[in-house]
């Protein structure tokens, strides 16, 4: 039962995760531009201009002439998400909660651990990338017109929870794969030694 409980604690932290990372993967608040009252949002897919009391929104139609940190946020942030999709895959088919491969109970917990190796390598990438887009805001900044002001929006902390959590997750699911094996190690162990005090009581 607490093996159970770990596993959908670890695949509930991880779906969280995923879920931020599929928010902050289309939201518009990425990069912000402001100049006077005039502010320009930029996220991954479209960008939005105008003040506090009314704007628009334009999706991009050139993907060669988006900035660096534009394009190569986009394409990790997929590709982080296309491993959450496999993870979360892999993790229902092996958690101890559900019914698929009951008869291969070895191959099930592999399962598990695979899917939680996924949502880490999923949450590192989230993380890895969202940071270097913040480093690239901030140089740009430092190298801006004093009347311009460049930085990062609400996109970028929602994206580093969603990498934090899923990774965590992940750890958990991958980290419980383990402690099961060990538990069964120490359960076969001492149910050996219990055979072989009873043989050795009988023969007395």
């Amino acid at each position: 039962m607490a093996s159970s409980g770990l596993q959908i604690c670890g695949f509930l932290l991880s779906l969280v995760g995923v879920s931020a990372t599929i928010a902050a993967t289309f939201m518009v608040e990425w990069g912000k531009d402001s100049q006077a009252k005039h502010s320009v949002y930029e996220g991954l897919w479209m960008s939005c201009s105008g003040t506090s009391e009314r704007s628009t929104c334009e999706n991009y139609k050139y993907l060669l002439k988006l900035p660096i940190e534009v394009q190569a946020t986009r394409a990790v942030m997929l590709v982080s998400l296309f491993f959450s999709a496999m993870a979360l895959i892999a993790s229902t088919v092996g958690m101890k909660c559900t019914r698929f491969m009951e008869a291969m109970p070895q191959s099930k917990g592999k399962a598990t651990a695979v899917g939680g190796m996924l949502f880490i390598i999923s949450g590192v990438l989230t993380l890895i990338i969202t940071s270097w887009y913040v480093s690239r805001i901030v140089e740009i900044h430092n190298t801006a017109h004093r009347l311009q002001s460049r930085e990062f929006g609400h996109a970028v902390f929602i994206s580093w929870a969603g990498g934090f959590f899923t990774a965590l997750g992940g750890v958990i699911l991958s980290l419980r794969r383990c402690w099961g094996s060990k538990g069964s190690a120490q359960s076969i162990s001492t149910n050996q030694l219990l055979s072989t005090t009873n043989l050795k009581s009988n023969y007395v």
